[in-house]
This record gives structure tokens, C-alpha cells and sequence, in this order.
């Protein structure tokens, strides 16, 4: 069975998309620890980063490089923190989070519940600010 993420890929359910190549996809997290909280995920489905061959995790690590470029641009925040847990989806994705503090980062705590117009309008800008670099 397609995992979550797979099913956005292919446009079976939707998903707020900040960007896109053929090997590589990101899109906001519905469920976000602080506003501009993306995922990026590769589109071949492996459920752990470390089982991915080499060239997908290198390209991985520098596709989440441009995504947290643009979402600095958009987000105020003084970085963007990196976070891989992988238990949740079966299958790899990088949490890219802005941080202003080290709790910013903490998923044990109450996730956001933004509405789908204000998701839409963040990817919106995000994906405009990647595009323009």
C-alpha cells in the first residue's frame, strides 16, 4: 500500500507543494509545529533515510538545502532546524522547521491546526521565493 506521502505524490490527495524536481518533493505539514513547517521527501518510497542509496540521500540533503532557503525568506526565524524521526510515515522524509528557540523543534508539543487557505497562501509564498532563486 502507498504511503501518505506517495498518495500526494502522485495526486491522489492534495498537498501544499513548495517545490519539485523528478527525484524530489516538498510540501508543507498540515499538522505544524510553527508556521512554514515543510516536509522533503524523495519520491521513491523507502520507509528509513539510511536505506537510501547514496546519490538519493546526497540529492535529498541538498533538494531540503534550496527548501530551507526559501522558507528563511518567508518565515521569519533565526534558522531552520532539521529533524528526521521517521516513525510516523512509513517512508523517508525530513522535517524542516523554522526555529527562533530550541523548543520550536519539540514534537511533543501541540501542533497547529492552520485552516487550507492560510496552508495554500504559505506554499504560495514559499514556492514563488524557490522559484525566483
Amino acid at each position: 500500500m502507498s504511503s501518505i506521502f506517495t498518495k500526494i505524490i502522485n495526486r491522489e490527495i492534495p498537498g501544499h507543494i513548495v517545490a519539485e524536481d523528478d527525484d524530489f518533493i516538498s510540501f508543507l505539514d498540515i499538522s505544524p509545529l510553527v508556521h512554514g513547517h515543510c516536509l522533503v521527501v524523495p519520491k521513491k518510497e523507502v520507509d528509513y533515510i539510511f536505506d537510501l542509496d547514496d546519490e538519493t540521500l546526497s540529492g535529498l540533503n541538498i533538494f531540503a538545502k534550496k527548501v530551507a532557503k526559501g522558507i528563511e525568506k518567508v518565515v521569519p526565524c533565526l534558522r531552520i532546524g532539521v529533524a528526521v524521526i521517521g516513525v510516523e510515515v512509513p517512508h523517508t522524509h525530513i522535517h524542516l522547521v523554522p526555529l527562533n528557540a530550541v523548543g520550536d523543534i519539540n514534537f511533543a508539543k501541540p501542533k497547529l491546526s492552520p485552516s487550507q487557505e492560510e496552508l495554500a497562501q504559505m506554499a504560495e509564498k514559499i514556492k514563488e521565493t524557490i522559484e525566483a532563486n
